[in-house]
């Protein structure tokens, strides 16, 4: 499987000088109903109508038995591979939303898809992310090729998610994919494979097209001050920075106020709007901090802070996070070399909803829309973002992925 790298985490897979749109298709659609059979008849009319579908991802709020939710879309899927995630918030092609259901399809001519889930552990994905990344074998050498990976969002260091997969996808396959919500109950997300419900596990999809495939990476936060050095770590907590305990230096490095310093509650919501940028040779990527011992006076993130790396104290506000929508959808489409899309499929960082509120969010989809060139546009708001397109690492978090299909 052969793919070309653009800069500026833009991703395509080469291009064919013959290679038609004419018939491909993607679709989206989305639903708040209720009803479980109401809401994927819904979603399923405007996704895939009475089309053939090669590949459905299901985008489920935990609102809905997602087991239920499997069964609805198996039985119009017939024989058509199946995934999906729990989440927290929906994006469709006429909006986002909460506590309801999106469906994003593909088919027609020039796709192959085959689809695969591992079972890992509450304390780690990594041989789970092998297992379902695995299903490439089935997919011959292509133009462009992708692994979408949708992944438990709540079990262990999700790096490992990166780690497992580039184990058996190599260089050449980019990574894409989200971490599994649950509404910000912090409790529990299910992942979907066929109309079987898994817990603790990753499933994938390997896509290979015959025309290209853009993906654009972009966060909008900016550094403040100097970096400092993750002198300490120890996987997901960070032990401390500059030889200083981390939670001091994070909370003086914000200039943090009295009640954010010893409360846990004060301090997550604090923390939601001010992640660390953990430098890579050609980008920063973010992590989210998701918690705090203060007695140990640590902090603790998503996924790895390696020791020994430079870490940033990160600031950004809706007009930030919307120039990284308007950054990621560019450098999407810039790597499908000229050729119109035929639609996209999103990973959004939930607590970039919490910078955007609800007019902000509605802003970011309808700039997704007029980018795609009202094209269809599904995808979920997740606990941590997938994208390896070149280098080291591929976890993000605050980010937004944007996938372009040509």
């Amino acid at each position: 499987m052969n793919s070309g790298v653009h800069v500026n985490e833009a991703t395509a897979v080469q291009q064919s000088s013959d290679a038609s749109g004419a018939d491909r298709w993607v679709g989206a659609g989305g639903s708040t109903a209720a009803d479980v059979e109401a809401a994927v008849d819904e979603a399923w009319t405007a996704a895939v109508g009475g089309r053939e579908p090669g590949l459905v991802i299901v985008f489920c709020s935990t609102a809905y038995e997602l087991a239920d939710v499997a069964a609805a879309v198996q039985t119009r899927a017939g024989g058509a591979p199946v995934i999906g995630c729990s989440t927290s918030g929906e994006v469709a092609t006429d909006g986002p939303s909460e506590s309801g259901l999106a469906l994003w399809a593909l088919g027609g001519d020039g796709f192959d898809v085959h689809t695969g889930a591992g079972q890992g552990s509450p304390d780690g994905l990594r041989s789970a992310a092998a297992e379902a990344a695995a299903c490439l074998e089935g997919v011959p050498d292509a133009l462009a090729s992708v692994l979408v990976l949708l992944a438990d969002g709540l079990c262990g260091d999700q790096m490992e998610v990166v780690r497992g997969a580039y184990g058996v996808a190599g260089a050449a396959v980019p990574l894409v994919g989200g971490c599994a919500g649950d509404d910000l109950a912090m409790q529990r997300t299910e992942q979907l494979h066929g109309d079987r419900v898994l817990h603790n596990a990753v499933v994938a999809a390997a896509i290979g097209s015959n025309a290209p495939v853009g993906i654009g990476v972009a966060h909008g936060w900016a550094t403040v001050g100097e970096p400092m050095l993750v002198t300490e770590s120890e996987g997901v907590t960070v032990v401390s920075l500059d030889d200083r305990p981390a939670l001091d230096a994070y909370l003086d490095g914000y200039g943090a106020p009295a009640d954010v310093r010893d409360d846990a509650e004060q301090f997550v919501r604090f923390a939601m709007v001010r992640p660390l940028g953990i430098k890579r040779r050609d980008r920063t990527e973010i992590r989210y901090v998701a918690g705090a011992d203060f007695e140990q006076r640590t902090l603790t993130c998503i996924a790895e802070v390696p020791q020994g790396a430079a870490a940033h104290l990160m600031q950004g506000d809706a007009d930030t996070v919307l120039e990284a929508t308007d950054e990621a959808c560019r450098s999407a489409l810039d790597a499908l070399d000229g050729r119109p899309p035929i639609g996209m499929l999103l990973f959004d960082c939930v607590a970039r909803r919490s910078v955007l509120e609800d007019t902000g969010i509605r802003k970011e989809v309808d700039r997704v829309s007029v980018a795609s060139g009202g094209k269809p546009v599904a995808g979920f708001y997740t606990y941590g973002e997938i994208a390896r397109t070149k280098g080291a690492g591929g976890f993000h978090n605050q980010t937004l992925v944007v996938v372009a299909f040509a």
